[in-house]
């Protein structure tokens, strides 16, 4: 029998998400014949693991360490085949200037930004708005912050806790678009509108915080063209197994109807409310099937 040690918890922002991710991925593997090990991820990782000796680890990490390529460097080290993305592309992926610049390169239309030192901003330089700052290497949108144009505020009144550095875009008004990748083949888009004003860490792990329509309701053509969109950024940073990439369209009157790719989540919730589930169920693949195909998708060297 296969011996599955699911990762999880960790001590980074987004600890509790990760925990319910695990707990759900754990009993559905258990569900499907695998021996699971549930293992809160702790400093002493490498100690646990080379007692527990694994044949897989199933990466239920979010955030700092699990999902910007440590622990997946150090599962190379020891030779314990993982899930998900590997070392470089979980580390560009979680690098959101530097995923911005390879999705660029790639001919996928970004939002305008640039990056902004904490001391730059205290000394007075500010952007145009309506602006979006976001920490440069967080996920679940932890720490992002929207100023629209008719509140008083800049960003030197934004509370600082993530870093010396901050990335700042121009907001992208309309519609929040996420495609999931599974290998080498977009599943399917979801629309998302948060009650909110955005798809925030409570709006995305909270029930009735936003409302999910799926398949997003876009004419043929524009459903086509964000799954391409989709794959097209988990190939351009070399993802393996499962991502989600988010996007806005901006269909208004002023709009120009353009895809902007936001980010590519390269270890996607795996909560009751997680998007990859919904869409994959909506795909014909049950939760007990994708964590299955996830398992045996996992190696070293990815």
């Amino acid at each position: 029998m296969t011996h599955v040690a699911v990762l999880m918890g960790g001590w980074s922002a987004e600890r509790e998400v990760s925990l319910s991710s695990g707990e759900a991925c754990a009993n559905a593997l258990e569900r499907v014949g695998y021996k699971v090990s549930r293992v809160d991820v702790s400093q002493n990782i490498a100690a646990v693991l080379t007692e527990l000796r694994p044949d897989v680890c199933f990466n239920a990490l979010h955030g700092r360490y699990g999902e910007d390529g440590t622990v997946q460097g150090l599962l190379e080290i020891l030779g314990i085949p993982y899930t998900h993305s590997g070392v470089l592309a979980s580390a560009l992926a979680m690098d959101k200037p530097i995923a911005k610049e390879i999705f660029a390169a790639h001919g996928m239309d970004v939002a305008k930004g640039r990056t902004f030192t904490r001391q730059q901003i205290l000394e007075g330089e500010d952007y145009p708005l309506p602006l979006v700052i976001k920490p440069l290497n967080e996920g679940s949108s932890v720490g992002v912050t929207i100023l629209l144009e008719n509140e008083n505020r800049k960003m030197v009144d934004i509370p600082w806790t993530f870093g010396n550095e901050v990335l700042v875009e121009t907001y992208i008004p309309g519609r929040e678009i996420q495609v999931a990748v599974m290998g080498d083949q977009a599943l399917g888009a979801v629309e998302i509108r948060p009650l909110g004003r955005f798809y925030d860490y409570e709006a995305k792990y909270t029930s009735g915080k936003a409302e999910h329509l799926m398949p997003a309701p876009l004419s043929p053509e524009q459903y086509e063209e964000v799954l391409e969109l989709g794959l097209r950024a988990h190939q351009a940073l070399g993802c393996r197994g499962v991502s989600r990439s988010d996007f806005r369209l901006d269909d208004s009157e002023t709009g120009d109807g353009k895809f902007i790719i936001l980010e590519t989540n390269t270890q996607p919730g795996m909560t009751e409310l997680s998007l990859v589930p919904e869409i994959a169920q909506h795909a014909g693949i049950s939760f007990e099937e994708l964590v299955r195909w996830i398992v045996e998708d996992a190696s070293c060297d990815r």
